[in-house]
C-alpha cells in the first residue's frame, strides 16, 4: 500500500483533516495506524476504503490507485470492520452474513458452508439464529468482523475492533488476526490501547494533526529511544501529553 501527500479539509471545517499525509508498508504485513483523537485516523480509512475522496494526493492498494474507475475493484480486494457496529439489529447472525455475502456475489451453499466455518470459528455456532440486539459487545464485534472477510479480502482495515469487548473476545480476535495474516493477508489495524497494538502490529505509523510524524517497526521505534520502554512511551514521545478532545 502507499500513501502520498493526502490532503482533505471538508465543507465547514477550519483546519484540514490531513495535510500531505504519507506512508506505505509492504504486503503482507500487520501495521498499526495511530494517533489521538483528530490525528485524521478515520478520514485516513475513509479515504482507503474510497468512501471518501482526498483532495490532494494518491493512495495505491496492491498497484491498484484508488479512484473512481477502480473502486469496483479495490472494493473486492478490502475489507473493512467499522468502529461502530454495522450490522442488523433485528436480523440473525446468519441472516445478516447472508446479505452482506450476498453484497460480494456470494450466494447457495458455498456461502453458507462459509459463514458455518466462521461462526464456528469465533465462538458463536449456538447463537448463530438469535437476534443481534441480545448479542453481547463481544459477540456483535466477532460477527462484524464475519462480515468483512467472507470475500476473502486480501487487505483488512479495521477501526478499533476490541473496543468495549471481554478478555476472552479480545483475545480470540487477536489470535485470529494473527493467524489471518499468516495466509498473506495485509491488515491495517487503528487502536487507542498500544498495548495491544505492540503485541500484534510489526509496524506502525503514528499520525498527528494531519501528518505522519513516525514509521517504523515497533520494536525498533521502542529501541531508539533509551527513555521508551513500550509503544505507549514512544506514542508520548511523537505527539506530546496534552489532551485531546
Amino acid at each position: 500500500m502507499l500513501v502520498q501527500d493526502l490532503h482533505k479539509t471538508y465543507k465547514g471545517a477550519l483546519e484540514p483533516s490531513l495535510k500531505g499525509l504519507s506512508f506505505s508498508f509492504p504486503e503482507g504485513s500487520i501495521v498499526g495506524l495511530l494517533g489521538p483523537n483528530g490525528a485524521g485516523k478515520t478520514t485516513t480509512i475513509s479515504i482507503l476504503c474510497g468512501l471518501v475522496k482526498a483532495d490532494a494526493g494518491q493512495v495505491k492498494i496492491f498497484d491498484q490507485q484508488q479512484n473512481t474507475a477502480n473502486r469496483e475493484t479495490i472494493k473486492k480486494l478490502i475489507g473493512v470492520v467499522p468502529q461502530q457496529i454495522a450490522l442488523f439489529p433485528h436480523l440473525t447472525a446468519i441472516e445478516n452474513l447472508v446479505y452482506f455475502g450476498n453484497l460480494y456475489g456470494l450466494k447457495g451453499k458455498p456461502l453458507r458452508s462459509l459463514i458455518d466455518q466462521y461462526l464456528q470459528a469465533f465462538g458463536l455456532e449456538k447463537a448463530a439464529h438469535k437476534q443481534v440486539h441480545h448479542y453481547s459487545g463481544g459477540m456483535k464485534r466477532r460477527t462484524n468482523i464475519i462480515a468483512a472477510i467472507l470475500h476473502q479480502p486480501r487487505l483488512l482495515i479495521l477501526d478499533e475492533p476490541t473496543a468495549g469487548v471481554d478478555v476472552q473476545s479480545r483475545t480470540m480476535i487477536l489470535q485470529f488476526l494473527r493467524e489471518y495474516n499468516q495466509q498473506g493477508v495485509s491488515i491495517v489495524y487503528t487502536s487507542h490501547l498500544l498495548d495491544e497494538a505492540q503485541t500484534i502490529c510489526s509496524e506502525v505509523v503514528i499520525i498527528d494533526e494531519g501528518k505522519a510524524v513516525v514509521q517504523g517497526g515497533t520494536e525498533e521505534l521502542i529501541a531508539r529511544h533509551d527513555d521508551c520502554r513500550n509503544l505507549e512511551d514512544v506514542f508520548l514521545h511523537y505527539t506530546g501529553h496534552a489532551l485531546r478532545d
